[in-house]
């Protein structure tokens, strides 16, 4: 243990300076972090720790999911599928209905349209599961809770990446967007104090689409093709809308705020399917009323004077400019799959949250200092050792967080400070090991080689467990709890190697130069 090759030397010299390098830009001011980012080639020192949301300051909010709407449209949209398929094959049915798990309908000829019927059902969804009664030909197609399942985590997962894109556009920096059980998103924004406008873009599902209106509509009647929605200007005025849309928003490809005569305006441009698709609907509906809804309001219903063949368009509504601006960015951004609830929010004002860094700072400081103090006392010169070596590991926590990007909350300063105190653990288990060899009457060279040798297993041992329960606080835990493990697991590892190498090629340094015939440790 008293020999060491030189490339290990080498090595252990080598990471030193890169970890103090790496750990170096958090300690500048924020121009000059700015200013190194800017300046610095990427592969160079020139990253600095993230400030969670507790230390940086910002809001927090807890969104849940509203699937059960969106469940109920998908088993709508299946009825109307199953509904063209049975009459193109001129298949005679009654009592079509959808439920919370599927649809279900009876045949007016079972022995006769049987087959066919189930072959059409089938083609709906492969997951679903379809039974028909020969006696009474009712007719039952049924997701199970597996596919009810995939389809929720679909929705979730579309939203978090819809919600992603809606933060990206408002220009929030390093925001943290996180699963949270099987329908709750966690929203963490650093550096944003006032979270309405985030509220209010994540309140719209932006849903746009674009109808005829029901010419029947005028009698008064609403048949089961139509509904009937309120304009945007003025709720008290309705108008009676074809329920299926013509064209939707997931093939615009852009939409910018701009203005014309009238005021602010929406322009948008659709992909090469909906320019076609509005083309055509256009084309074939000159002279009738065309509704573009978003969100089940009716913002306008001009008529159409001619056929729009650009793939371009606008949309005027008596807009403000904030609102055209909101408009087009959620139309950039995609529209929601469900809508979000609000259901827990939290801010914590930059005051706070530089009192936080503040008293972390302290609290970093003092269990620094008291280590330090106490290694000197209980062990002089090995313990100034491990107290060289300490130093090394902080700036080793702070260099390896700041490659990873990885984000410092409070309880991750926490767990810096808990592995401050952790660190010394290894190198009290190596010098009470030497104590005892050299009780035993051996020398200081065979003392200090059997106290490396022998403890090292426990040290290995008691890391390996401690490193354990961090990686299942990281898999198990959330928002403060990844935190604190994140921090906790880099100043494990750390600290190994701060005092399984650094301390020893010290103490092996000492001993080389020195001789002593006696240890007084």
């Amino acid at each position: 243990m008293l020999h060491v090759e030189k490339w290990k030397i080498v090595l252990t010299a080598l990471l030193c300076v890169l970890g103090v390098a790496y750990a170096m830009p958090n300690m500048l001011s924020a121009e000059r972090q700015a200013w190194l980012a800017e300046t610095v080639p990427s592969w160079m020192p020139n990253k600095t720790i993230s400030l969670g949301l507790d230390l940086r300051g910002g809001s927090h909010l807890l969104l849940e999911v509203d699937i059960k709407p969106v469940l109920v449209e998908r088993m709508e949209g299946m009825v109307e599928s199953i509904r063209r398929d049975l009459r193109k094959e001129k298949i005679a049915y009654v009592d079509m209905g959808a439920k919370r798990d599927g649809i279900s309908f009876r045949l007016r000829e079972p022995a006769q349209d049987r087959d066919a019927a189930y072959k059409l059902a089938r083609q709906l969804d492969n997951r679903a599961d379809v039974t028909i009664d020969n006696d009474t030909g009712q007719v039952e197609i049924t997701l199970d809770e597996r596919a009810l399942e995939e389809i929720k985590a679909q929705i979730v997962n579309h939203s978090i990446e819809i919600v992603r894109r809606r933060v990206d556009e408002t220009g929030t920096k390093e925001p943290i967007i996180q699963r949270q059980g099987s329908d709750r998103i966690v929203l963490q924004l650093p550096g944003v104090d006032d979270p309405e406008r985030i509220k209010d873009l994540l309140g719209k599902t932006a849903k746009l689409t674009f109808h005829l209106l029901d010419p029947d509509a005028m009698s008064g009647r609403v048949g089961a093709f139509s509904e009937r929605l309120p304009m945007r200007k003025d709720p008290r005025q309705t108008l009676v809308i074809r329920k299926r849309a013509l064209v939707t928003g997931e093939m615009l490809t852009d939409a910018q705020p701009s203005f014309d005569q009238q005021g602010p305006i929406v322009s948008f441009r659709f992909d090469s399917i909906g320019a076609k698709r509005f083309c055509d609907v256009t084309k074939e509906n000159i002279g009738k009323p065309f509704a573009i809804v978003l969100d089940r309001e009716i913002i306008t219903a001009p008529n159409i004077q001619s056929a729009i063949c650009g793939g371009a368009g606008q949309i005027s509504g008596g807009f403000t400019v904030k609102e055209a601006a909101d408009l087009a960015l959620l139309l950039r951004a995609g529209a929601l799959p469900a809508e979000l609830k609000v259901v827990e929010e939290r801010s914590v004002g930059p005051t706070l949250g530089s009192d936080s860094v503040a008293s972390g700072k302290k609290a970093t400081v003092y269990a620094f200092g008291f280590v330090v103090v106490l290694m000197l006392g209980f062990y002089g010169l090995f313990g100034l050792f491990a107290s060289v070596a300490l130093t090394f590991n902080i700036a080793f926590i702070f260099a390896v967080m700041s490659i990873l990007q990885a984000t410092l909350t409070l309880p991750g300063i926490a767990g810096i400070v808990l592995t401050i105190g952790m660190a010394v653990d290894a190198n009290v288990l190596i010098y009470e090991r030497i104590r005892e060899e050299i009780r035993r009457g051996r020398s200081v060279l065979s003392s200090v080689d059997t106290g490396y040798k022998q403890a090292m297993s426990t040290i290995v041992d008691a890391n390996l467990t401690t490193l354990i329960v961090a990686l299942i606080l990281f898999s198990f835990g959330t928002g403060p709890v990844k935190g604190f493990a994140v921090s906790m697991s880099i100043g494990i590892l750390t600290s190994l190697f701060s005092a399984i190498m650094i301390t020893r090629l010290m103490v092996i340094a000492w001993l080389r130069k020195t001789r002593p015939s006696v240890l007084e440790l």
